[in-house]
């Protein structure tokens, strides 16, 4: 059985923001690289992803950001993250991803 996932997104100033909900794992990560390429497809390079409503992450969901990153870069971008669960946030930490993403509580705090 596959994890639930709830994925949506609004446009806010000059930002777009996705907020991801539930696991992002090995089997969601399609679904949200697809959402997040449709996204800068369509213009819109400056992103906020918002992982507040998100319970668990694994490898492959930092790989997914870390390419995205790379992507929005290229298009002179930004790519923001709003973490506020302190398990997904210790693993940016971790792994040092926290000094390649600027990491907020808020959706507000990342658009300021």
């Amino acid at each position: 059985m596959h994890p639930e996932l709830h994925i949506c997104h609004r446009d806010e100033n000059d930002w777009t923001v996705i907020e991801i909900h539930g696991e992002v794992d090995v089997y969601t990560v399609p679904r949200i690289r697809e959402h997040l390429g449709k996204r800068i497809e369509a213009g819109r390079h400056r992103l906020i992803v918002d992982l507040t409503g998100t319970t668990f992450m694994d490898s492959t969901g930092l790989g997914l950001l870390v390419g995205i990153h790379k992507r929005i870069r290229t298009r002179a971008g930004t790519l923001r993250l709003v973490i506020v669960n302190q398990d997904i946030r210790q693993i940016f930490t971790m792994t040092s991803l926290d000094r390649v993403f600027p990491i907020y509580d808020s959706t507000q705090a990342a658009m300021g």
